[in-house]
């Protein structure tokens, strides 16, 4: 579903991503772990196109994406859950949702308002709420329902647990593994190990903008000593 290959960006001079290649596999949840500052944002804005990579590849569904502008990229069947959220705050739960929706697409689930309220019940009971008057948790909620709208084939997920409540990280490791059932392939982009465990399939760490180590969950949590180089504070 995505092939990276050799990917380098720049912010100015700064060389952040250094040859990053990776694959997300059809139907999987595919893991980006690292510290802070590692490189994980920056490839997920290069495969979206809000970063302009330097050079290599991005391959989605066997079509190089690379260098196109993310409008283009996202009507091809990319959704892009970014860490800000980014919602907008003076419209209701159901305008947010709106804004998103794009026309169904073939070989991926189509997503109406009320599937997103059966996904996230709690937005189903707060149609009218301003997006600025939700706590975080709902506010993330409603961003990936909204990115849902856009019936992606693949969905990039930035940080999805950063800051919430371990209620709500619970309630969200339930919802990308729903999501991995309805078929859609899965970026996730995380610190919280314990979260990236519960859904992942596959992992890829990250340091200084390129990848150390990848291989299934159960082969990181027996490295003890990638662990150990790689994501400990």
């Amino acid at each position: 579903m995505l092939e990276v290959a050799d990917l380098h960006a720049h912010y100015g001079r700064a060389h952040i991503l250094q040859g990053v290649t990776l694959t997300a596999r059809e139907g999987e949840v595919l893991a980006l772990l690292g510290r802070n500052g590692a490189g994980k944002s920056t490839t997920m804005k290069a495969i979206m196109g809000l970063v302009r990579p330097t050079s290599g590849a991005v391959r989605f569904a066997g079509e190089d994406v690379a260098g196109r502008e993310p409008f283009e990229i996202a009507r091809r069947g990319i959704g892009y859950v970014p860490e800000e959220r980014r919602i907008f705050t003076e419209l209701t739960v159901m305008e947010n949702l709106e804004v998103g929706r794009m026309p169904a697409r073939n070989g991926a689930a189509a997503w109406t308002a009320e599937r997103v309220f059966a996904l996230f019940p709690s937005l189903g009971s707060m149609r009218a709420r301003q997006g600025g008057r939700m706590s975080g948790g709902e506010q993330q909620m409603l961003t990936i329902g909204r990115t849902l709208m856009g019936n992606p084939r693949l969905i990039l997920l930035d940080e999805p647990s950063e800051g919430l409540a371990p209620v709500i990280i619970e309630r969200m490791a339930d919802v990308i593994i729903a999501l991995k059932r309805e078929g859609l392939t899965v970026l996730l982009s995380e610190q919280n190990l314990h979260f990236a465990r519960l859904v992942s399939d596959r992992t890829c760490v990250l340091e200084k903008g390129a990848i150390r180590w990848e291989g299934s969950m159960e082969a990181l949590m027996a490295a003890d000593d990638v662990r150990a180089q790689y994501l400990t504070v």
